[in-house]
């Protein structure tokens, strides 16, 4: 299959406690994005459900294959002919008191065609500042990535960041999503640098979509969701508040890049 370019589009959230009132606020974002030529709409992490605490989102989990966030998934893709991928829901798990944090992606005819479960689980302290995701989270166990009319795709969520080895297992890809909520602490100091270092070294595109405020249980999120050329260039980006990051993903430019630098042919490990 020949890999065509195409419009993709980060869609910025601040979402709250209740899953309709995030529901609404996704689809005026994915409605603005088709607008602007958008093909391929990814959501932020947790872009249904961000409570006042971590047993909110695992009261709100659904059986993979069904439930009303993925129904809205499936007919809002269908009903626009977009691409969408949702950042993270949270599903069903194994262990009865936890969740998988998960990537689905809808197809332009409302099909989920590949699911990722966030490996990598986050854990952070300092001061009054704490997260703990393993405390009801059960992690993913493979890498994902998948083959669309717009390229290779490979799937991450938040955390998995930091480990670029998780993106070496799946190179070449002609673009890399991050979907996030990263704390803004962490968010402040990391987020483009490594953001930037993965498009560079993998030479793709890279589309991060984040959590961007202050939520109603007073979590603040980093947001500055933003697209990256392979040659580590900012694109567009969306610093604060809801909203959209949109670039065009060109593979002439990936070609370009990759013959003038050819750092992927040249890996010894």
């Amino acid at each position: 299959m020949t890999s065509r370019n195409c419009r993709i589009a980060a869609l910025q959230m601040i979402s709250g406690p209740r899953v309709g009132d995030n529901l609404r606020a996704a689809a005026r974002l994915v409605a603005e994005a088709v607008d602007q030529g958008a093909q391929l709409l990814v959501l932020p992490e947790y872009f249904p459900i961000i409570g006042n605490v971590d047993a909110d989102r695992v009261c709100a989990r659904e059986d993979f294959g069904c439930g009303p966030v993925q129904d809205w998934l499936a007919e809002t893709s269908a009903r626009h002919g977009v691409w969408i991928v949702a950042g993270s829901l949270p599903l069903a798990a194994a262990t009865p008191d936890k969740m998988r944090n998960a990537t689905l992606v809808y197809d332009s005819h409302g099909a989920c065609v590949q699911r990722y479960d966030k490996m990598h689980l986050f854990g952070f302290s300092q001061g009054d500042e704490r997260y703990d995701e393993a405390a009801f989270i059960e992690a993913g166990d493979r890498p994902v990535a998948l083959v669309t009319p717009f390229g290779r795709i490979a799937l991450s969520i938040c955390y998995d960041l930091r480990f670029p080895e998780l993106y070496r297992a799946l190179a070449p890809v002609d673009l890399i999503l991050v979907p996030a909520a990263f704390t803004d602490t962490t968010g402040r100091a990391h987020w483009e640098i490594l953001l930037r270092a993965r498009a560079i070294e993998n030479q793709c595109y890279v589309l991060a979509a984040g959590q961007g405020g202050r939520h109603e249980s007073g979590r603040v999120t980093h947001g500055n969701s933003m697209i990256v050329d392979p040659w580590g260039e900012i694109l567009d980006r969306k610093m604060k508040g809801p909203g959209i990051a949109i670039a065009d993903l060109d593979h002439a430019r990936l070609a370009e890049i990759r013959q003038s630098l050819p750092a992927l042919a040249h890996r010894k490990l």
